[in-house]
């Protein structure tokens, strides 16, 4: 069979992607659209798209029976009622991120235990100032909100610089390796006492949003650090900046925020025991590579009526 595949331009997009898509899949009608108004003509007679098919898109595709999402996790009101209530099958890009943002935590993880979060600030102002407490991984624990694909990846480097790690997922079947515990969601409040770094890979979703706020700080030992290079909406920020103000927790290593960019004038930027980056720990080599051989690789399988990879509870939004 043959079909048509519409590429809504994104950022991820690259100009040779249709000839990559065509050449795996002979007679693939394949259109990579760049203006609103190219998008509204050539979903109509779709098979497939690739991007945000909005409602008003959505509500002009006759024929439309997959979407591969632009992204492992998209924001909020990508999975809209309408599409959520069709029958229209929804993938996702979900594991080619993962080493990178394991990577990215593990730098948080280390900064944290060997104190650079105190003493970077200190070399800015030439100041030569020992004894900052250290937190010994052997002897220390990380629960890890989220071990999918990164936060798999995540446990396995913490288990090889001895930390104990602790799972929470609500849909992992066993503990992956590194993972000495294995939980769902609702220990979370019995785990987050146990815990010196807590760490969230997790999407925002129905279930996640907001579910790290002040009642869950409260629980969290006051030395301890949360990271997070999930989705930022599922950490209720006031709370969080509260929290480390109070010194309820020690601090926190954030890469995602429920206002992004972080607004110029936030207490974080500028509060002891906080580490920011710009929404970048995905950021590494071969995400481009990874995201088109995926597409690729769906496109196959839809063409040959074979399972997607992939597939998203839309209901749930991951």
């Amino acid at each position: 069979m043959s079909f048509k595949l519409v590429i809504l331009s994104h950022r991820s997009t690259q100009e040779d992607w249709p000839d990559k898509i065509r050449a795996a899949v002979p007679g693939c009608d394949v259109r990579l659209v760049r203006t609103y108004e190219e998008a509204m003509k050539e979903i109509v007679d779709a098979d497939a798209a690739y991007g945000d098919v909005v409602p008003e898109l959505f509500r002009r595709a006759s024929k439309l029976r997959w979407i591969a999402a632009p992204a492992a996790a998209p924001p909020v009101g990508y999975y809209h009622g309408e599409l959520v209530e069709s029958d229209v099958v929804v993938t996702n890009l979900r594991g080619i991120f993962n080493e990178h943002l394991a990577t990215h935590i593990m730098a948080f993880v280390l900064a944290f235990a060997r104190g650079f979060h105190r003493y970077i600030p200190r070399q800015v102002r030439r100041e030569w100032i020992r004894g900052e407490p250290i937190i010994h991984l052997p002897q220390s624990t990380a629960l890890i909100i989220g071990v999918g694909g990164s936060g798999a990846e995540t446990a396995r480097l913490c288990a090889a610089f001895g930390v104990t790690v602790l799972g929470l997922d609500p849909r992992v079947p066993e503990a992956p390796t590194g993972v000495a515990e294995l939980h769902r969601p609702e220990a979370l409040h019995d785990l987050l006492p146990r815990a010196d770094f807590v760490i969230m890979t997790v999407p925002q979703t129905p279930h996640t949003t907001d579910m790290m706020a002040a009642p869950e700080f409260r629980l969290m030992k006051n030395t301890a650090y949360l990271i997070n290079v999930g989705r930022g909406g599922t950490v209720v920020l006031d709370d969080l900046t509260e929290a480390i103000r109070s010194g309820e927790i020690a601090g926190a290593g954030l890469d995602v925020f429920q206002v992004e960019p972080l607004p110029t004038d936030h207490p974080l930027w500028t509060m002891p025991g906080v580490l920011i980056t710009p929404h970048c720990a995905g950021r590494g080599p071969h995400i481009d590579e990874r995201c088109i051989n995926l597409l690729v690789d769906n496109c196959k399988r839809f063409n040959e009526d074979q399972p997607l990879r992939n597939v998203v509870d839309k209901a749930n939004w991951f």
